[in-house]
C-alpha cells in the first residue's frame, strides 16, 4: 500500500510502500510421522515451526532451506508446498506473509537449537508443545489433513529446486 510521506526538513512528499514482509516456514516430518517445532528465543515466545524472512534477492525455497540450516542444523529436501498464509494479523510484530512448505531431514539426528531457537525438538504434530506461537496451530492443522489424504500438497516447479544445496549458494544470481 502506497502511503504519502512528508519531509520535515524540505517539506517535500514522498511515497512510502507498507507491504508485508515475505516469510517461510517448513514442515520438516520425520521419525514416527514427528515434526520439528523450536522454542523462540526472541519475542514473541513460545514454540513455533522453524522459518523466517526471505532476504532480499532470495527465492523462497532457497530462504526456506537456509532457515532450516541457520535453526535447527538440518539439511531439509522440500516435498512441496502446504499453503500461503497471509492474515494481517498473524504476526504480531508486524503484517507478513509465509510460504509453508513441507520438506525431509537428509539427517534427522543432526538437529539441534540454533540461531533463534532456544531448543529444536521432534514433537508429534496432533500434540504439540505450548504455547504455539503465530498461525502455526493452524499450518499443523493443515498439514494433518495432508497427511490423512484429506488436503493435497502443490509441487514445486522443477525437480532441482528440491535439493538440499538449492540454487547457486541459496542467492539469486
Amino acid at each position: 500500500m502506497e502511503k504519502q510521506l512528508t519531509c520535515p526538513l524540505c517539506k517535500g512528499s514522498f511515497p512510502v510502500f507498507a507491504n508485508p514482509a515475505p516469510t517461510t516456514d517448513v514442515i520438516i516430518h520425520g521419525p514416527g510421522g514427528r515434526v520439528v517445532l523450536i522454542a523462540r528465543r526472541n519475542e514473541p515466545l513460545g514454540w513455533a515451526l522453524p522459518g523466517g524472512f526471505v532476504d532480499e534477492g532470495e527465492y523462497v525455497e532457497d530462504a526456506a532451506r537456509r532457515e532450516m540450516q541457520e535453526e535447527t542444523g538440518l539439511d531439509v529436501v522440500l516435498e512441496g508446498l502446504l499453503g500461503v498464509y497471509s492474515r494481517p494479523d498473524r504476526d504480531p510484530r508486524r503484517h507478513t506473509q509465509t510460504t509453508v512448505f513441507v520438506g525431509v531431514a537428509t539427517d534427522p539426528a543432526a538437529l539441534k537449537a540454533g540461531d533463534d531457537a532456544g531448543d529444536a525438538v521432534w514433537t508429534d504434530p496432533a500434540c504439540p508443545p505450548s504455547p504455539l506461537c503465530f498461525d502455526h496451530a493452524r499450518m499443523l492443522a493443515d498439514y494433518l489433513e495432508y497427511r490423512a489424504g484429506r488436503r493435497a500438497l502443490a509441487s514445486l516447479s522443477t525437480d532441482w529446486l528440491a535439493t538440499p544445496q538449492g540454487r547457486t549458494g541459496g542467492r539469486k544470481a
